[in-house]
């Protein structure tokens, strides 16, 4: 960590007071992350603003020291002993100077107020935490304590495979706690939401919905001062627009681009493409809670109606690949010998048939008003969904709900047919198993499936609960068998992930998972 530290140091900034303007696709929820579970909200709060104990590296493959300079796990994998660093100074604002440097009582607190009832902060998230419900935290973890004040010990009721991965993840945040006790002491807490209050390479300055999040650097930052004084994410929908803006000047990144766009820029000497293949899974979630889709012959016809090869060449037009399951192939434990369902019309005529459906039904298909990199062009995926599910007999309507309404709703279960995407945040196959297919995430919402089943919930739990991947892997071969007989989501694409970028810009890596990193920015002169 002391070699990253000197090598960022030592780094030499290209251009001083520079300012990106990262054109972004929708805004974001809000920026008390806990509360929310899209990778929108993650990116402008979370990766913007935040630090947690360990932050995963893609590059490498494993996790890194952040907030926690050091830790180490009990043998029986029931005790975490963090240290803390000693010079992580949170953002100043105009309402907020702090009057110490990160202490263990910050972690209590951003931990604590997820997992205690009676914690006065618990309640001030109104739809709660869908992160930490449906990784089970309030039950998985027994307590947190601080040893002294820069040493944590977290304490389990059970082993936990994943537990350390998990604490990679944008919801575990960590907070100030002088600065919620001043916001609670003041009654106004929902501030916490909407001026927040972070240690990380940008301090936020202004949001206006539907416009731009405005960051400055944080000069403070224990990682060292970012490449850029300042970032503007200017949100801006449609993709056609996003490459405009690049082409004008007015954005240095734009993000979510169609593939279109990306053969658009070949041979333009003044921007350039970066790309990965995304750990990510595009899927139409299924209702099983919602007659008819609560019968599984239901669930499969509507995967076997669906021309899925025709889908990708027309949406993703080369830059993804059919998915047949919930994990991307480069998954460890990712079930090859399960082939999907195959596209065969007359079968599914024949499944409606023996559940009773002969002369069909009627449905509703959710999708977004603008493209993402997982569903690049949603009015033309859900019509090619439309009149598949209309050859069968399936009378489908599709409405176009805004991002953030259509998150709210989708996680109270008001959906039938859902384009959704997921993108895993550390590699770990759980990262798709817990927070899409086990049964607190229907409690929490991020069940966009609505399905809780016995077995496939134990087959879940021991898999988090072995520290052999071996066995792990044997369990979640077998849950992804069960989701693919139960049809619990019709899988669609795993994607390549795009961004364009000026010419200027260095520094700049697209995720696999989707996240978003500034501070190594820097923009040529």
């Amino acid at each position: 960590m002391r070699l990253l530290l000197a090598t960022l140091l030592c780094t030499p900034i290209l251009a001083q007071a520079a300012t990106l303007s990262v054109c972004t696709e929708a805004s974001p929820e809000g920026f008390d992350v806990v509360q929310y579970n899209s990778l929108t909200t993650t990116n402008a709060s979370a990766d913007m603003l935040m630090n947690r104990l360990v932050e995963f590296d893609a590059e490498q493959g494993k996790l890194l020291p952040s907030l926690a300079r050091s830790w180490s796990i009990s043998e029986d994998g029931l005790i975490y002993d963090f240290k803390l660093r000693d010079d992580v100074q949170f953002h100043h604002s105009a309402d907020f100077t702090p009057s110490r440097t990160l202490d263990a009582q910050d972690v209590l607190f951003s931990f604590q107020r997820m997992l205690d009832e009676q914690h006065p902060w618990h309640k001030v998230a109104a739809s709660g935490y869908p992160h930490a419900q449906s990784m089970q935290w309030p039950s998985l973890i027994a307590k947190v304590e601080a040893p002294d004040a820069h040493s944590v010990r977290i304490t389990l009721n059970r082993r936990d495979a994943t537990f350390l991965a998990t604490l990679s993840m944008g919801f575990a945040s960590i907070y100030s706690a002088e600065y919620a006790d001043q916001l609670m002491a003041a009654g106004n807490p929902q501030k916490l939401n909407s001026a927040p209050i972070g240690s990380g390479p940008f301090v936020f300055e202004r949001f206006q919905k539907d416009a731009a999040v405005r960051y400055s650097a944080n000069p403070e930052y224990f990682a060292g001062k970012p490449g850029v004084d300042r970032v503007i994410f200017a949100i801006t929908p449609d993709s056609n627009v996003r490459l405009q803006k690049l082409r004008r000047g007015e954005c240095q990144i734009a993000l979510s681009p169609k593939p279109q766009d990306v053969q658009a820029i070949a041979g333009d000497t003044k921007l350039k493409s970066a790309q990965t293949a995304a750990f990510m899974t595009a899927f139409v979630g299924i209702n099983s809670q919602h007659p008819p889709l609560d019968k599984p012959q239901v669930r499969q016809a509507i995967n076997l109606a669906f021309d899925k090869a025709s889908y990708v060449k027309a949406v993703f037009e080369g830059s993804a690949e059919p998915a047949n399951g919930p994990y991307p192939p480069n998954t460890w434990s990712y079930a090859s010998e399960l082939p999907g369902y195959a596209h065969d019309p007359a079968k599914a005529r024949t499944l409606l048939a023996e559940a009773g459906l002969a002369g069909g039904f009627k449905t509703t298909i959710w999708t977004r008003p603008s493209g993402s990199l997982l569903n690049p062009n949603p009015s033309l995926g859900a019509q090619l969904l439309q009149a598949d599910l209309a050859k069968v007999g399936i009378d489908a309507e599709i409405r176009v709900i805004e991002w953030g309404e259509l998150i709210r709703r989708a996680k109270a279960g008001e959906h039938d047919l859902l384009f959704m995407g997921w993108a895993g945040d550390n590699g770990d196959p759980d990262n798709f198993l817990t927070p899409q297919f086990a049964c607190a995430s229907v409690q929490s919402g991020l069940n966009f499936a609505r399905y809780c089943d016995e077995t496939l919930d134990k087959l879940i739990a021991d898999g988090k609960a072995s520290s052999d991947q071996n066995q792990r892997s044997r369990l979640y071969h077998q849950a992804q068998q069960i989701i693919q007989e139960q049809a619990l989501w019709l899988p669609l694409a795993h994607p390549t992930a795009f961004a364009l970028l000026s010419s200027k810009v260095e520094g700049y890596k697209v995720s696999p998972f989707g996240r978003q990193n500034f501070a190594s920015v820097q923009i040529a002169p």
